[in-house]
C-alpha cells in the first residue's frame, strides 16, 4: 500500500520535476491511500497557487481512492508519532495513516527523511 503525501500529489498535479516518480503509485489505485489531511493540504495549495477549477479536478481524482478518515484512535497514534519523531500535526497524521494501513509514505518533505516506511525523494 502507498500513501503519497501532499508534496507528492502537488508534484504530480503541478507536473513538477519529480512527478514521474509518483505517477506509477498514483495510477495504482488498488494500493493507493489518501488521508483526509492530504485532501485538505492539496486542495488548499491548488486554491492558492492555481485555481478553484484545478482544486476541484484534483479533489475529484483523489477521492476515487481509499480515503483514510481521522478517527480518535488514529489521532492518538499520530500524537505519539508526532512526539517520537518531532513531526508537525499533518505529517504525523499522514505517517500514522500509513502505518495503520501497512503502507509506505512517498514524499519530498524532508520532515519524513530517514523514517521507517518512507520513500523520500530530494527536490533540487
Amino acid at each position: 500500500m502507498n500513501v503519497p503525501d501532499s508534496s507528492a500529489w502537488i508534484e504530480h498535479f503541478s507536473a513538477g520535476p519529480l512527478a514521474s516518480i509518483f505517477l506509477p503509485i498514483i495510477e495504482d489505485r488498488k494500493k493507493l491511500i489518501v488521508p483526509t489531511i492530504v485532501l485538505f493540504e492539496v486542495h488548499k495549495w491548488l486554491l492558492v497557487y492555481r485555481s478553484e477549477n484545478d482544486a476541484q479536478t484534483a479533489a475529484s481524482t483523489m477521492m476515487k481512492n481509499k480515503i483514510v478518515q481521522l478517527t480518535p484512535s488514529l489521532a492518538f497514534d499520530a500524537s505519539r508519532l508526532s512526539v517520537k519523531h518531532k513531526l508537525a500535526m499533518a505529517d504525523a497524521i499522514i505517517y500514522a495513516s500509513a502505518i495503520a494501513n501497512a503502507a509506505e509514505v512517498w514524499t519530498t518533505d524532508g520532515h519524513f527523511k530517514g523514517l521507517p516506511n518512507v520513500r523520500f525523494f530530494e527536490k533540487n
